[in-house]
This record gives C-alpha cells, sequence and structure tokens, in this order.
C-alpha cells in the first residue's frame, strides 16, 4: 500500500486548492470540477481537496460539541514571521489560540488550522 494524498473537505475545492498553491507553491497534478491534487514537488503524497456541499468547518481549539477537527498539516519553516506574512498574504488567518512558542497556527479559507513551526 502507498499513501498517495491527504484529502481536505470543503465547500470549494477549486477555491482552496488555488488558496494551497499559493501557500505552498505546489502545481496541479489533478483537476475536476468537484477535486483538485496539488503534488508535492519532492514527491511523496500530495494534497487533495473535495467539494462536500455538507462541510462544516472545525473550530479550533476544540470545544465539546462543536465541530471537530480531524486532521491539521504541519508546515516546517526556516522563519516563523515571515512564513506567517507568506500565509496571511496567501489569504490565512491568524488563530486566536497559539499553543506554543516556536509554533503559529493559522486558518485556512475553510477554517481547517495548519501549523507552521521551526525546528529548535
Amino acid at each position: 500500500m502507498t499513501l498517495s494524498t491527504v484529502v481536505l473537505e470543503t465547500l470549494d475545492a477549486q477555491e482552496l486548492a488555488a488558496f494551497y498553491r499559493r501557500l505552498l507553491g505546489w502545481e496541479i497534478e489533478r483537476e475536476e470540477p468537484d477535486w483538485v491534487k496539488l503534488a508535492a514537488p519532492a514527491g511523496g503524497p500530495g494534497l487533495s481537496f473535495q467539494s462536500d456541499p455538507a462541510y462544516v468547518g472545525p473550530t479550533w481549539p476544540g470545544v465539546p460539541g462543536a465541530q471537530q477537527m480531524m486532521a491539521h498539516l504541519d508546515i516546517e519553516v526556516d522563519d516563523l514571521d515571515a512564513a506567517g506574512a507568506h500565509a496571511l498574504a496567501a489569504g490565512a488567518t491568524l488563530a486566536d489560540h497559539q499553543p506554543e512558542d516556536d509554533v503559529r497556527t493559522y486558518l485556512d479559507p475553510a477554517g481547517h488550522p495548519f501549523c507552521l513551526w521551526i525546528r529548535t
């Protein structure tokens, strides 16, 4: 078995894929109206987006009774401030809750949390 992609649900796959293309600089490998797959430039699993008209964004941090996060992305960076400015320019929102000093949590346009982090 080979893991080929990680899929994020969203209301609009095209819109969320465009955000992650701006953020990561990855190219489209496969595209359909309700499905987009981005290819990791160094190989390995891609990142895909699937439209779901019933999608409800997660609550970050988790709250009992609210929509829970199923997964999040961790993205290693060299400079938290520069990477954070890039994420904001791409369309991310800085999350109110920040769990650690060497990690910054952002929300993508569909509300999925993702973390930028530096190796310490």
